[in-house]
């Protein structure tokens, strides 16, 4: 279940087109009409989303991590700065428009304070990076049955993030030899230095998304030490007494070398055991292999615990895993472009069924209803991004009879002195649209 509305429309643009049609205001020629005008429609914002993904592909090559062509010529300082900048405005576009919400430094800090599913100790060097950006879609509540004591079950009630988008661009060379010198864990990354990384990931826990990070830094906690110490003590504690008379052969051994006879007086050991090597050398072994092989049992079980760890983040970040670095960008084009047409679509048929004027405030609303009664989805419908689309599309209506270089260009979508909204009747915002299409490339000169 959502925690509050959002303005993503979970449904497809052509299921929403056939709502509209299914409503039953538009009837005979209207039909075709409406179709016509979605298709178009369509047709135009694919083709301006594309212009934007080819914007940000072209930028974005000198930071793919997994880029498989090169650059005739290294760009300079000034350039690389300007291509990650268009990057970084062309990321937030796109996710602006596919109705993404950006992720609060406070929900990113308490993950690395608090757990979910994953119990793990983390902790993120934030230093580490150039950028970084986090947005995510669907804020819900789920409850889920975990196993505990092998027969105890328990529920729980965990925030998922059901779509999570990760950018982040890593400082370069210098900075991470400089800590390399400092911390051996950094002579081995498991990211390149200078380069631009995008994850898109599902049904993520709120509070672990810092398992998404690359550089993400994992221990136990302090009750899996306690788990693991204390038995280990209570286990090498009757290991240690048994031990006892060997390490005192061997004390006394060596207090015998150096002369101590004083000191050996008073350590009650069998002398003769002593004077004779052999003995002396099986308690050696037998300490050696004792400790060695318990040292050996516990240092097993923790490298045990360590790869149960990792298996559990690994999993995790498999089976979540929907696009990395410039598979991100073509994904949430796509869902950009379906969320754009999706709210123009039903902007403008609200604005051309109803009877009465709508200022942006009672579309909103009206909009938002008509959604709960249809679908029984309560969202919050962005009314702004798509009446200023339509505002903006602009064309000549031009007839046969017409000479079209003497005919203006008139909007789409306009207001009254009173705010209310005024549309253009099916014909001639086709018309709009396709001049607006016929005008997309002016290759001719005209």
């Amino acid at each position: 279940m959502s925690n509050i509305p959002e303005s993503f429309i979970p449904f497809r643009r052509t299921d929403i087109i056939n709502l509209c049609l299914e409503d039953g205001k538009l009837q005979g020629e209207e039909v075709e009409l409406f179709q016509e005008f979605c298709e178009i429609l369509t047709a135009f914002f694919h083709f301006r989303f594309h212009t934007t993904l080819e914007s940000i592909k072209d930028n974005y090559t000198v930071f793919n991590p997994n880029s498989d062509v090169k650059t005739l010529q290294e760009p300079s300082l000034q350039q690389y700065e300007t291509m990650e900048h268009e990057v970084i405005k062309g990321f937030e576009y796109i996710l602006e428009r596919a109705n993404y919400i950006q992720l609060s430094d406070d929900i990113v800090q308490q993950s690395l304070q608090e757990k979910s599913l994953i119990n793990l100790k983390t902790d993120v060097d934030f230093d580490d990076f150039d950028q970084f950006y986090c947005y995510y879609r669907g804020d819900i509540n789920e409850t889920i049955t975990l196993e505990k004591f092998k027969f105890f079950k328990q529920e729980k009630i965990i925030d998922i993030l059901e779509r999570v988008v990760l950018l982040i661009k890593f400082k370069g060379k210098g900075y991470f030899q400089a800590k390399a010198k400092k911390d051996k864990k950094y002579q081995d990354l498991n990211f390149i230095p200078g380069k631009m990384y995008l994850y898109f990931y599902k049904n993520i826990p709120k509070l672990d998304i810092d398992l998404l990070f690359p550089n993400i830094q994992t221990s136990m906690t302090w009750k899996d030490k306690l788990l693991f110490g204390v038995p280990a003590i209570g286990a090498a504690i009757p290991l240690i007494l048994r031990a006892v008379p060997n390490i005192l052969l061997i004390i006394v051994a060596i207090l015998l070398l150096l002369k101590a006879d004083s000191v050996v007086q008073s350590i009650e050991v069998d002398k003769e055991k002593v004077r004779d090597i052999m003995p002396i050398l099986v308690a050696t072994l037998s300490l050696t292999m004792t400790l060695g092989g318990f040292a050996v049992k516990q240092y097993t079980k923790y490298k045990s615990k360590e790869i149960k760890f990792q298996k559990e983040v690994s999993d995790t970040l498999f089976f979540k895993n929907l696009a990395n670095n410039s598979s991100v960008f073509q994904a949430l084009v796509d869902i950009a472009e379906e969320e754009e047409c999706k709210e123009i679509i039903l902007v403008y048929y609200h604005l051309l069924t109803n009877k009465e004027k709508l200022t942006p405030e009672m579309l909103d609303h009206k909009i938002e209803q008509w959604m709960i009664e249809k679908l029984g989805i309560n969202i919050d419908f962005d009314i702004h991004g798509p009446l200023n689309n339509l505002e903006k599309l602009r064309g000549k209506i031009v007839y046969e009879d017409n000479n079209e270089d003497e005919i203006k260009e008139v909007s789409l979508l306009s207001y009254d002195q009173q705010g209310n909204i005024n549309i253009l009747p099916l014909e001639k915002s086709k018309m709009i649209l396709d001049y607006v299409w016929d005008n997309a490339f002016q290759y001719n000169g005209c």
